[in-house]
This record gives structure tokens, sequence and C-alpha cells, in this order.
């Protein structure tokens, strides 16, 4: 083998790979693109077609636990031939294309970091649809994971100082510096950030262990009773009204980790008794057992007339930072 070859080889191999042998990412240029943003790379007859139907039915669908109906994810639909240069920079993307076999592949940084792609190929739009189904939920889960991973990135460029909540509670959390305590007590915080039109709110209470059966057709009624009740007594509301969960909306459950523990997630909306006052909320309550707890974290948006999806998502980014002793 000429030295040239020998030169070149041992130069890709410096530039594609580290000391463990896995791909080298530190030269990939700097993602871009709005939080839950999605580019949709397919040809403009798919995309025109039932596969494009597809796609929306999925990354499209209306976000759990909001007042009106907003996607999953807000998409920017292009062809292959222009998916090069500036706009491989998008942190997230779909690529879906007619090829000689059927397969998919989900990517992070192919082209520029943090990124998270999925690759649906498949030799006809039946075979991509099938594809679409039998995947579409690990393929939100992930992009889910990356983008609430750059949420909490971008929040951790300024944090408020918290130090009291450790001391009182037992946990900490990274919340951006434009959030203040609206009210707090060893047990209970209040923590809210002031919108132009709003507001969104953190709420942090603990309550015994035996308040939440670990039956879950019974857990959404004990969560929702106990959210209520201490709801209405922490955050102060005119006229004597009551901020509590909206009956005629049930809310979603599912179960998840926070720091490692066992946790309930609830989203749904609240409300304020006899008053045009709204919401949408997300609860995590912690199963604690080194303390006999559950630890409440609670992340709710009061914005009329206004967008709440990636308000939401900012505060469900903040509580699964929780941390606790």
């Amino acid at each position: 083998m000429k030295p040239i070859y020998l030169c070149l080889i041992s130069l890709f191999m410096l530039v594609s790979c580290n000391e463990s042998g896995k791909k080298d990412t530190s030269y990939l240029p700097k993602s871009l693109g709005n939080i839950n943003t999605l580019q949709v790379v397919t040809p403009n007859d798919l995309w025109n077609g039932s596969v494009g139907e597809e796609i929306r039915k999925y990354f499209a669908a209306p976000t759990d636990g909001l007042p009106q109906d907003e996607p999953l994810f807000s998409m920017n639909q292009m062809p292959p031939e222009t998916y090069t240069g500036f706009a491989r920079k998008y942190r997230l993307a779909l690529y879906v294309t007619i090829g000689d076999e059927d397969k998919i592949a989900i990517k992070k940084d192919a082209y520029s970091k943090p990124q998270t792609i999925a690759f649906i190929t498949a030799t006809s739009e039946e075979g991509i649809i099938a594809l679409l189904e039998a995947n579409q939920e690990r393929i939100i889960k992930a992009y889910h994971a990356s983008e609430i991973s750059e949420r909490q990135r971008r929040t951790r460029v300024s944090l408020m100082k918290l130090d009291s909540l450790q001391k009182d509670m037992g946990v900490t959390l990274k919340i951006p510096s434009a959030y203040r305590i609206a009210k707090a007590t060893s047990d209970s915080y209040w923590i809210r950030k002031d919108l132009k039109s709003g507001s969104t709110n953190i709420l942090i209470y603990q309550v015994p262990m035996d308040m939440i059966r670990t039956d879950t057709t019974e857990v959404v009624g004990d969560i929702i009773k106990i959210r209520d009740s201490i709801g209405s007594k922490f955050l102060p509301v005119e006229d004597d009204g009551q901020f509590v969960t909206e009956a005629a909306y049930a809310p979603y459950l599912f179960t998840t980790e926070i720091d490692g523990k066992p946790a309930f997630e609830t989203k749904g909306t609240w409300e304020v008794k006899n008053e045009y006052m709204a919401g949408p909320f997300v609860n995590y309550a912690v199963r604690d057992e080194a303390h006999n707890r559950y630890l409440i974290l609670e992340g709710f948006t009061h914005a009329p007339s206004v967008e709440k999806r990636d308000l939401q998502f900012e505060l469900e980014s903040i509580l699964r930072t929780a941390k606790l002793e």
C-alpha cells in the first residue's frame, strides 16, 4: 500500500474515532432550532400523500394535558435534495424515503451536536407507513429525551440561587434565574416566573406515604384530592375562589422516574372555580421511601391567549432535574 493511502486512512481514523473507538463528535457544528421543532425530510409526493398523513398523525398529535390542541412538534418539510449544508444543523429530523430495503435507524449527532435523527427507508409507501406505526413511540421518546436535555442545558446558563430548598425539604432543582420565590414555608414552596400575560409556576411540597395508594386505579383520585387540597390552601385566589383540578377533563397518568426513584406523572388542566381562569399542569409524585413521604413537584401555567406547550415543557424539564437527599 502506498504511503499516501496509509496517511489518508490514518487521518480518517483520527477524525472519526476517539480513543474508545467511538465516533468523535467534537468537530461537529452546534445544532440549531427552536424547542420541539421537527424537520421532516421527505419527497414532496410522499409528504402530500398517505405517508405525510401518517407522519402528521403521530408527530403532530395533540400534546397531553393542554387546554387547547397543540401539536407534539412544530414541523417543517423539505425534500431530500435540499437537505444539505445549513439545513443539516437542525437538532431534530425525520428522514423518510423510498429505498431498496425496509429499515429504521435513530442516530445521534449525525451532522451536528446535539442532534437526533430518525431515518426510515422502505421499498413502498405501505412499508414506510408500517415502520412509522411500529416505531413512532420509540422515535417520539428519543426526540422528547433530546429536547428535555437541550432545555435543561439552556437553563444551566443562568440559574436561580435556592439553597433554602435543600435545607428545608431535602431536594435541589435547577431553576432559571428568571424565576423568583412567591411564597415559602419549611415544608412547601411556590416559585414563579412572570410572563407578559400570566405566569409559569412551580409548587413543591410533601405528603405522608400512605396518602397515595399504589393501586393505579386509585392513584389519580388520590393525587387530585391532594393537589386540590394543597392548592386551595397554598395559592391565594381572589373572591374566595378555589384553585382545583378541572373536573371536565380526566388527567393523564403515567409512571416514570425522578432521580432514580419511582414517580407518578399526572398531566391535566386546573381551573379556579366560578372564574374564567384555567391552564395546564404537570405533577410528579415521587416516592421517597427514605423519608416515608411522597415529594410532590408540580408545574402549572396561567397564560391566557398564549400557546402553552413550550411553557409546560420548560416546567417539565426543570422538575426532572430534581435531586433528593
